[in-house]
This record gives C-alpha cells, sequence and structure tokens, in this order.
C-alpha cells in the first residue's frame, strides 16, 4: 500500500499499545545533502541505505533536471548517481519541483562550481520559526558569487573561480554549516567556519565530501578547516541511520504504553535522547542490531528539557516526547531554543484534553536568544491526563509525527489531515503503523 498525495486525512482509532518491529534507514537530514554532494564530483556515486522519502524524491528530480543520471543501484536503498553532464535547467522546472523544500539553497554552491551560475527559487519547508535564507546568500558572496534578486528567485553567477573565506556563524546552524562545506570543498585556497554545527549528519557528510577527495578538519572548538581541492570524484557511501525517525517511534512507544524494536536505531548518536527518555521512566535495550523501546509499566516522570545543538537534546526530539510527556505526572518544563515556533503545535494537544501552557520566558536552566523577543518558546506540561480523539490539521513534519502518536495513545478515533507531510521525512509510515497492529484507515480505503 503506497500513500499518494491524494491520501491526506488518515482516520486513527486510539488506545491501542504499538507492538512490533520496523527498520529505520539513512537520516533525511544525511541523505538528500550527500546526493546533492554527487553534483561536485568528476565521477559517478553510489549511495547506500537511502530512505523512499519526499525529500529524496525532490532532490533527484532536481539533479535530473541539471543532468545528473540518477539510477537504482543493485541493492535496496541504493542510488548511483553520474554528474558527467550537468547542465543548466529550466527555471518553471526548478520551481516546480522544488515545491516547499528548502534543499534547493544547497545547490548554489556545485552549482556555482560546475556551471558558473545557478538559479533558486522561493523555498519553503516547515513553518516552525526563522530560518533565514539570507546568511547563505551572504556566505556565497564571502565565496566571491554575485547574486541578483529577481521576481521569480535568486540568480546567481560566479564570474571567477570562488574564493576560500573566513566565516564565523552567529548561530552553529545545520544549513548553513552544509552550504559552507558543499561551497567551499572546490574553492580556491582555505575555508574557516567557526561555530559550526556539528550534528552526526554533518560528520557523515564530511565523511562523504572526503571520501570524494576533500580536504576537511574538524577542530573541538566547532571549527571547520576546508583546504579547497582542484577536483573531486566520485564516493561509496551508506547513509548513517535516521536518529530522528528512531527517536519518534521510541516517544510513540512510550505514549501507547507500547513495545518497539527500531532496527537500524544506533546509541552513539542517540546517547541524550536515550538519557532524557530513561529519566521520563522509558525503557530500552540496545543490541548489535538495534534497539527495544517500552513502556515499563508504573508511572511516567516529569522532566526539566531545554533543547539545543548537538550533543545538547536535538529539537526535532522535543515534539513527539512532550506527547509522552501528557502522560507524566506532574509539571514538566520545556524550553524550545533552536527554533522559536516550535511549541505551537501544543494547541492541538490541549484540545485532545492535555494541559500545557506556553510562556515567553526562557524556562529552565538559561536564558536563549529568543527570550527577549517575545516568543511563546517555553512550555509546561501538567499531567497524567487523558487524551480525547480530535480534529487535527498537520503543522510540520515533526509536529505532525507528534499528533499522529497523540491520536494513537488517546481514547477514541481522531481525523488527521494533512499526513502527506509526515512523509517528507519517515519513509513508509503507514506500513510501518500496520506492522506495529495501529487502527488506522484511510477513508474510503482498506488498508493492508
Amino acid at each position: 500500500m503506497t500513500v499518494n498525495g491524494s491520501d491526506d486525512v488518515l482516520l486513527v482509532h486510539g488506545g491501542t499499545p504499538l507492538e512490533g518491529e520496523i527498520r529505520v534507514r539513512g537520516a533525511k537530514n544525511l541523505v538528500p545533502k550527500a546526493m546533492v554532494a554527487a553534483l561536485l564530483g568528476s565521477a559517478p556515486s553510489r549511495l547506500r541505505n537511502v530512505p523512499d522519502i519526499r525529500d529524496v524524491r525532490v532532490v533527484r528530480g532536481l539533479l535530473q533536471l541539471h543532468g545528473v543520471t540518477v539510477r537504482p543501484g543493485e541493492d535496496p536503498g541504493e542510488l548511483v548517481l553520474d554528474p558527467s553532464h550537468v547542465e543548466s535547467a529550466n527555471v518553471a522546472d526548478i520551481d516546480a519541483h522544488a515545491g516547499s523544500s528548502r534543499i534547493p539553497i544547497l545547490f548554489c554552491g556545485p552549482l556555482l562550481h560546475r556551471l558558473g551560475h545557478a538559479f533558486i527559487p522561493g523555498l519553503g519547508g516547515c513553518d516552525i520559526g526563522g530560518r533565514p535564507i539570507d546568511f547563505h546568500f551572504e556566505v556565497l558572496r564571502q565565496f566571491g558569487a554575485k547574486i541578483e534578486k529577481r521576481a521569480d528567485g535568486q540568480y546567481l553567477e560566479a564570474p571567477q573561480r570562488l574564493r576560500g573565506t573566513k566565516i564565523r556563524l552567529p548561530y552553529p546552524s545545520v544549513g548553513a554549516t552544509e552550504q559552507v562545506l558543499l561551497t567551499a570543498v572546490l574553492a580556491e585556497g582555505v575555508t574557516e567556519l567557526s561555530n559550526a554545527a556539528v550534528e552526526p549528519e554533518i560528520e557523515d557528510l564530511i565523511c562523504v565530501l572526503q571520501k570524494m577527495g576533500a580536504i576537511i578538519a574538524m577542530d573541538t572548538d566547532r571549527t571547520i578547516r576546508v583546504t579547497g581541492v582542484d577536483k573531486l570524484g566520485g564516493y561509496t557511501h551508506a547513509a548513517l541511520p535516521d536518529r530522528l525517525e528512531a527517536a519518534s517511534w521510541a516517544s510513540a512507544a512510550l505514549a501507547t504504553e507500547g513495545n518497539i524494536y527500531v532496527r537500524g536505531a544506533q546509541q552513539r548518536s542517540m546517547m541524550t535522547f536515550l538519557n532524557t527518555y530513561r529519566k521520563v521512566g522509558g525503557a530500552f535495550e540496545i543490541d548489535d542490531e538495534g534497539i527495544r523501546f517500552w513502556h515499563p509499566g508504573g508511572q511516567l516522570k516529569s522532566i526539566a528539557l531545554e533543547t539545543d545543538v548537538h550533543p545538547g537534546f536535538q529539537t526535532d526530539w522535543q515534539q513527539p516526547l512532550v506527547v509522552a510527556l501528557t502522560q507524566a505526572t506532574g509539571l514538566s518544563i520545556i524550553h524550545e531554543t533552536v527554533y522559536e515556533s516550535r511549541l505551537g503545535f501544543t494547541s492541538a494537544l490541549n484540545q485532545m484534553g492535555a494541559h500545557i501552557q506556553l510562556y515567553r520566558e526562557c524556562l529552565g536552566g538559561s536564558n536563549c536568544r529568543f527570550g527577549q523577543r517575545n516568543f511563546l518558546h517555553s512550555a509546561v506540561v501538567s499531567g497524567p491526563t487523558k487524551l480525547q480523539g480530535a480534529d487535527l490539521v498537520i503543522p510540520d513534519l515533526r509536529g505532525g509525527f507528534s499528533y499522529l502518536i497523540a491520536a494513537l495513545a488517546a481514547q477514541g478515533t481522531s481525523r488527521v489531515h494533512g499526513i502527506d507531510l509526515i512523509n517528507r521525512g519517515y519513509e513508509n509510515f503507514m506500513e510501518k503503523l500496520m506492522q506495529f497492529g495501529a487502527k488506522v484507515e484511510l477513508p474510503g480505503k482498506a488498508l493492508g
């Protein structure tokens, strides 16, 4: 059974614990970026452990528009990307393929190196707070790109070879770090990036680029130094597993009092999440193939939680876990420091019976950059509360999966609208729900 764009409403009959086993494949926050990196090479690349998600399909389409041949490899979840004949793409086609994705901004550096010019349409993405692209363009200017704003997007040119530069990020942004890496590897001279993001997906992208011939050093103080080279080859790489999807299913097990084995989940990239999961009262068991997550019975415990960049508690872990915290005894405090609007999803949980109050102040151990800017970025969750089925409209990717968890944990039936958005980052999530014994149905269709 395949979910397509028209199957956008899901009926969820809640109250059944999720039990069973699924596999997570390559990380959404790495695989599309590794696909873009293939543009930089003079030879084909082979990427393994690729999930079938919408962001991958968007990037595949954009690469093909630019003359890159993308075909399945010999093994399931394998792509072969051949950039031998990179060419300019039609503006209207780029716009149509980009859709709501923000990935196209990362095409800038590779296309400037390969073609000397690039076009980037207006960008979308999840509405979870400001993710300004101006900084991306400022970085590219520092490398020597000329940028012209047009009615349909941004046109970029590199009259000469891009040059290495010194850049300090005001915040360790993952997207800005990726932009610098994908541009610096073929730029002339040395690029020094300080206050860089150091997420596991960033390290994996660096591994991809190093396999292609790049020279990249990571220091312990969030400084990355890239020595530009004249030419890059292809790569063969298996993407690291998606720790964000694994944590989402872990939170679903906790909220529904279930028992889930996530094959492919890795301890090293999830250590911060696992510590928090244990503090809440969740149980887990790690083996060489994955991690089992379950609710051991008894009461869940309230906690104080603050999101942060890696190695802190990831913002994408926060929303699914908040659903489980509605079932914890006492007051849990959440301080969101990465995206200022990420707690907006809690209003729907309150409609289902949760008690969540939002605050503009920084609640928790430290002040953050949102503290004086009138954003509702802290929350107090009072529990436990019984959740009731409701009509839910998915606001963003992680918020959407959180609504799904809430509907699965609730008594009664929920109508979840906009489920196609979940396909951006969760491979075959409908099939996985069926494997766990969830009682879900597409109106007018039989599942299974």
